[in-house]
This record gives C-alpha cells, sequence and structure tokens, in this order.
C-alpha cells in the first residue's frame, strides 16, 4: 500500500529520523504522530541514550503528543514509524488510542539488522514463555485497588 503526498512525507521524515538517529548514538527508529489538527510529534530510539528499554521512538513520540496536548486519548492521530512496531510500541499505539499505523522497514529488515523481535512476538502468541513466566498468585485483597477505583468519584477513565 503506498501513501501519498503529505502521509509519504511523514513517512519519509520518520525514516530519516532514524537515519540521524544513528549518526547521534542511538537506535536506528524513527516515529512521527500527526494529530487530527495536523500538529506534528516526533521521536527517536533512546533506549540507550537514556538506559529506558522504553524509550522506543514510537513511545517517545506517543509521550511527547499526549503530554503537549494533555490528553492521554490521541484517538484520530496518525503514527507513521521508520519500522514495524515492536509488541511494546504496538500496544502503546493501541493504549493511546491512535486510529492507524503506517510503517517503512518490517521486522524482517529490522532481524537482518540485529533487531530481532521474533521471541517477543513467540511470547505473546503463548508459543514460548520459558525466557519469563508469569504467573498468578493468591492474594487476598487482589481486587481492592478495582474496588477503589470503582468508588473514586474522580476517576478518569481510559
Amino acid at each position: 500500500m503506498g501513501l501519498e503526498g503529505a502521509e509519504s512525507a511523514y513517512l519519509e521524515r520518520a525514516v530519516d529520523l532514524a537515519v540521524a538517529n544513528v549518526a547521534d548514538g542511538g537506535g536506528p527508529f524513527g516515529a512521527v504522530v500527526v494529530m487530527r489538527d495536523g500538529t506534528v510529534f516526533e521521536g527517536v530510539n533512546r533506549v540507550t541514550r537514556d538506559n529506558d528499554p522504553t524509550a522506543h521512538a514510537e513511545v517517545v513520540a506517543i509521550r511527547g503528543a499526549a503530554a503537549a496536548t494533555g490528553d492521554f486519548d490521541l484517538h484520530g492521530a496518525v503514527l507513521y514509524t521508520s519500522c514495524e512496531p515492536c509488541p511494546l510500541c504496538l500496544a502503546a499505539a493501541l493504549w493511546a488510542r491512535i486510529s492507524s499505523v503506517h510503517f517503512a522497514a518490517d521486522r524482517h529488515d529490522a532481524a537482518a539488522a540485529g533487531f530481532d523481535d521474533a521471541a517477543f512476538y513467540r511470547y505473546f502468541e503463548g508459543d514460548d514463555r520459558s525466557n519469563m513466566p508469569v504467573s498468578q498468585n493468591e492474594a487476598t485483597r487482589r481486587s481492592a485497588p478495582f474496588d477503589a477505583w470503582a468508588a473514586f468519584e474522580g476517576r478518569v477513565d481510559y
């Protein structure tokens, strides 16, 4: 599927951000969030720079958009990214209510460069949980946080 005009330019901008980030010592990933009103927010991979394993380009761009707009709900926004979003970035886009995502390189291109997320995809597919077992355990007050949430009149649903 090809993009046209401004949409193509946003995708090219994400790629340019990724290339420039490599020259700055960062990872080869860039992202652009375009809001409904045309406002643009950019992000680059800052994992090694910030020692933050969640500082992927898409997450950085989404954080910037949410902070600047004062809203965690980015419905109507479009995410353009230099590479297919990993499970972390895809989940962030879903939580942010991003309306659509467009990417240039895919997960196989990333794997060829040493960024192989295949183990993460297998993990979420339930095929292999050996690298990080997760289990539910008994807790007598396991529903207490949700009870408090339901009773809190000032909550903001999301």
